[in-house]
């Protein structure tokens, strides 16, 4: 594995099909969390619930989870490409996560897919290919990821793009909600890291 491109670079060597179908039910889980998960936390708990207006840490922490088990088992440019567009355009589309915030966060796509894009590529470099901690990975990753985010979000607002009744709001999601739902996301992906390597290893 030691000639092989950053983004090809996985924690184990998976057949074609299994690569396929991880990869499938990755991209599907990043696509339908932000929209049909924030719906049904609306649902099951009303429009007013605490865990209603706190529903972007629970999807934004599934995004993540599926962002870092990507970095961990999926290669290729075009496939992590499709993985770290998917959350953005849905969270967006479906209008659950920001609401009425949520025409304004068409300007931050960009950011957002950089700062996914860093996650994912940190882990691969640092863990997969420098063969360094996982935690040590996942540290670098989140804090590039955030930076990105929170900068492209605070020089955007030097032009008075997002409204100043929103200003506050969009500026807690994107730079503390960010750091909490990628660290949540890390904490639960090394679980699923030990049982993957656990099960393989036997």
């Amino acid at each position: 594995m030691e000639n092989e491109n950053t983004l090809n670079k996985t924690l184990y060597r998976f057949s074609e099909k299994f690569d396929l179908i991880q990869t499938i039910i990755i991209g599907l889980l990043a696509f339908l969390v932000p929209s049909f998960l924030a719906q049904l936390i609306k649902t099951i708990f009303g429009a007013d619930n605490i865990i209603t207006n706190n529903s972007q840490i629970i999807i934004g922490s599934v995004v993540n989870i599926s962002l870092i088990i990507s970095a961990l088992n999926v290669k290729g440019w075009k496939k992590i490409i499709g993985i770290i567009t998917m959350p953005s355009i849905s969270t967006i589309l479906s209008g659950y996560v920001f609401k009425t915030a949520s025409v304004f966060m068409v300007y931050m796509i960009p950011a957002i897919w950089l700062g996914n894009f860093a996650l994912i590529y940190f882990y691969k470099l640092i863990m997969l290919e420098k063969k360094q901690n996982y935690f040590f990975a996942g540290i670098v990753g989140i804090a590039i990821k955030v930076l990105i985010i929170f900068a492209s979000f605070k020089i955007l607002n030097l032009f008075n793009i997002f409204p100043a009744k929103l200003v506050t709001n969009l500026q807690t999601a994107m730079g503390i909600t960010q750091l909490i739902t990628a660290i949540i996301g890390m904490i639960f992906s090394f679980i699923i890291y030990k049982f993957e390597k656990a099960k393989l290893n036997n």
